[in-house]
């Protein structure tokens, strides 16, 4: 499985938290998706004998897009690379953009995944984010949205200063009253160079707190699990059959092209990355340039890579993964670095499979860095 990231760089308004790259001034949206058409028209040898299973269009926000703009994108694909017969497309949307008449046009399109950005079905919550949706938008576009699309994810946020467990527990039952097949769900972080870190600073928001956050965390486990939905990786929770296959594909290595500023690239043993500055982007495509850094990652880095992704999945880390493909050493360091954490029933095997316990879901990450080799020393 190969997919195609598409970045769409526009966004109404900036939310408090983000650190994405995005601009609010759409005046170069049409260069830009020019841009991101021939970006693809250069690249299509990278998948010159790969069949292309999905294609996913994130940001920023890309339901910023008319739908006659959205589609060029999605020709220029079907036009100049190998597509499976039933990709699945997702298009990421805010739900102020999401009126019925555009849900309906979108339904007449290729798209047939909607990733839809609510993060809190709550008005303080998304006043305190900066969110360009209120709380009956947020509600009225997934009503009507289910209609139109049967494959639907909402993301939702936690750890928000001044969410108490009873208001996040209603945010989830909101979300499972509207039907909704798939749920990705995230804790609200404070990222350098934002807004929000800012109003933390000069105190006019609290600050946001782990143990709150790992509260809210086992509160999400405990309601999706008696709801039938399955924690295939750690943010994403999806009813039988709605796994997100982009999300999927991702976690579990294979190899995707993005396209568009600050979008990344990766081939399993290549990452890269185009600048995220638009102007910049733009003039590159139009010189013919591809304005992408590379890193070629070693060994070690793949190894650390493969854990860090394993082990955020139901899928789990393969012992003998490791030692086809990267030798007995990683595996035996594996092991060892596994010990303390296996006694403390963070971790467990399952035949030759390694695996995060419930209890070790919240520090998978940090888990997963402690098992980093940093030197074959």
């Amino acid at each position: 499985m190969s997919g195609i990231y598409i970045h769409i760089p526009f966004c109404k308004q900036a939310c408090h938290y983000c650190d994405f790259h995005f601009s609010t001034n759409l005046k170069h949206k049409t260069a830009i998706i020019d841009a991101i058409c021939d970006e693809l028209r250069f690249r299509k040898s990278e998948f010159k004998n790969t069949t292309v299973q999905t294609l996913y269009f994130g940001g920023g926000t890309p339901s910023v897009l008319e739908v006659d703009e959205v589609e060029r994108i999605i020709q220029t694909v079907f036009d100049h690379y190998l597509v499976s017969s039933n990709p699945e497309i997702t298009l990421e949307a805010n739900p102020d953009d999401l009126t019925e008449e555009r849900l309906i046009l979108f339904s007449k399109t290729r798209i047939n995944r909607l990733s839809i950005g609510v993060q809190s079905f709550f008005e303080e919550d998304l006043k305190l984010m900066n969110r360009a949706h209120n709380a009956k938008e947020a509600h009225q576009c997934i009503e009507q949205a289910v209609n139109y699309f049967p494959n639907i994810s909402i993301d939702l946020i936690y750890g928000i200063p001044g969410m108490s467990k009873d208001r996040w527990r209603e945010n989830l039952y909101k979300a499972i009253q509207l039907n909704v097949p798939h749920i990705s769900s995230y804790a609200l972080t404070v990222e350098d160079n934002t807004v929000l870190k800012s109003l933390i600073e000069k105190g006019m928001v609290p600050k946001v707190e782990d143990e709150v956050a790992q509260q809210h965390f086992q509160i999400l486990l405990d309601v999706m699990e008696l709801h039938s939905f399955e924690n295939y990786e750690f943010s994403n929770f999806g009813k039988e059959g709605f796994f997100s296959q982009n999300n999927t594909a991702y976690w579990t290595g294979k190899s995707y092209i993005g396209i568009g500023p600050s979008a990344h690239s990766f081939d399993g043993k290549r990452r890269g990355w185009n600048i995220n500055n638009n102007v910049k982007y733009m003039k590159a495509i139009q010189s013919g340039e591809l304005p992408m850094e590379i890193e070629v990652l070693t060994l070690v880095d793949q190894y650390n890579e493969y854990v860090m992704t394993g082990l955020r999945t139901i899928y789990g880390v393969s012992l003998d993964k490791i030692e086809t493909n990267y030798g007995g050493n990683f595996k035996d360091y594996l092991l060892l670095q596994s010990e303390v954490y296996l006694k403390e029933h963070l971790l467990y095997l399952d035949g030759d499979t390694l695996l995060v316990t419930r209890k070790g879901k919240f520090l998978s990450d940090g888990i997963a860095s402690e098992l980093f080799m940093v030197n074959l020393s």
